[in-house]
């Protein structure tokens, strides 16, 4: 059986929680999903700090699974977090390969042509529009609807979460180069099939389409173990893991 790590890179073991029962659905009863949470950080991530300290709590709430004699290796690790903070970092150093909510989303709706993203949490945008470029996608990215609320606080109210997301992917989906739709968070996972009833393009959920794309990844593409870093100050596992 296959082992996919899912990482939360934020506190909240509550996303933890709906990510784990998402992906173990997406994933289907041959792949066993250990879905941890970080060690550190904040409770969820929507500014700038945020998003830096989460790619370091990435990393190291990998190493401790590295480091974890009574778990096996992930054949697959997928970054929870709809921004992927960490996901260069992590895949520099991952034997399994990596991929993150964004990108995987991204790369699922860039299929259908151009594509648009509704998230919670107004900072996100300038953060998203810097990963699309990163990942060669901000051609097919027309435009990013953010709502006030974050990813946490809609999945705390999942019936005014709906009406708020569908609004904005109507909004979207009005835009004529707008082919589909990524419905991006950790905390709204589940939600897209509930938002596609009354939105005219493809809804992506970006929880299962990370879990898809990951697992479809070739798991002999990755050959590090580590990093060519010698670390201070940090985790005794991620220590561990540095240059030696």
């Amino acid at each position: 059986m296959r082992r996919l790590l899912v990482i939360n890179p934020n506190t909240s073991t509550t996303v933890s929680a709906l990510v784990q029962h998402h992906v173990q659905l997406a994933a289907g009863p041959d792949v066993h999903v250990d879905t941890v949470t970080a060690r550190f950080g904040a409770p969820y991530i929507a500014c700038e700090a945020s998003y830096a300290v989460a790619g370091h709590a990435l990393l190291d709430a990998w190493a401790a699974d590295q480091c974890n004699a009574s778990v096996r290796k992930p054949d697959a690790v997928l970054i929870a977090c709809f921004g992927d903070p960490g996901l260069w970092a992590l895949r520099e150093g991952s034997a399994a390969p990596v991929t993150g909510l964004a990108e995987a989303s991204f790369l699922q709706a860039s299929r259908h042509g151009g594509f648009a993203v509704v998230t919670g949490g107004a900072k996100w945008k300038p953060m998203l529009q810097r990963l699309a470029l990163g990942l060669d996608l901000h051609r097919a990215l027309i435009d990013i609807h953010t709502v006030a609320p974050s990813g946490v606080e809609l999945a705390n109210d999942p019936q005014a979460a709906l009406e708020l997301l569908t609004q904005a992917c109507l909004q979207a989906a009005a835009h004529p180069e707008v082919r589909s739709i990524v419905l991006g968070g950790a905390g709204l996972a589940g939600m897209a099939a509930s938002v596609q009833a009354r939105v005219p393009v493809p809804v992506i959920d970006s929880v299962i389409a990370g879990t898809v794309h990951v697992l479809s990844l070739d798991a002999q593409s990755q050959r590090s173990n580590g990093f060519p870093v010698q670390w201070a100050q940090v985790s005794p596992e991620l220590s561990a893991l540095g240059s030696r």
